[in-house]
Order: structure tokens, then C-alpha cells, then sequence
């Protein structure tokens, strides 16, 4: 009787120990992700930054040319 209850003593502080580190895992695991997430997230603002950086740098190569066109043309109107 003695040796049952000691077995099922050892058997019930395995599945309690085993648990525990199955559980402390999990939320490594799922911190992990979480972390994966955010950066995911970063690069892809970084990303869509730097498309519209270059979307405001297009429109103003864009509109200075148009100005220098008009410039031009109102100077060579006005000769």
C-alpha cells in the first residue's frame, strides 16, 4: 500500500512537473509569436512609409517641372 501511494505520488508530481514546463512553453512560445507579430507589423508600416516618401518625392519632381515649363513658356511668350 505504502509503495502505490508512493508511485502515485511520483507519477502525479511528474504530470504536475510536466505540465507546468508544457504551459511555461506555450507562453514563450505565443510571447514569441506575439514579437514576430509587432515586427511583422513595423516592417510592413516602414515599408508602406517609404512608398509614400517616394510617392511625395515623385509629385514634387513633378510639380517643379510643371513650374519650370510655365516659366518657360511665360518668357517665351512675353519675347
Amino acid at each position: 500500500m505504502k509503495k502505490t501511494i508512493s508511485v502515485f505520488a511520483l507519477m502525479l508530481a511528474t504530470v504536475l512537473t510536466l505540465s507546468m514546463t508544457s504551459c511555461r512553453e506555450t507562453k514563450e512560445d505565443k510571447a514569441e509569436e506575439a514579437v514576430e507579430d509587432v515586427k511583422e507589423g513595423v516592417e510592413d508600416a516602414a515599408e508602406e512609409v517609404e512608398d509614400a516618401a517616394e510617392d511625395v518625392g515623385d509629385d514634387i519632381e513633378d510639380t517643379a517641372e510643371e513650374v519650370e515649363d510655365s516659366i518657360e513658356d511665360a518668357t517665351d511668350d512675353s519675347q
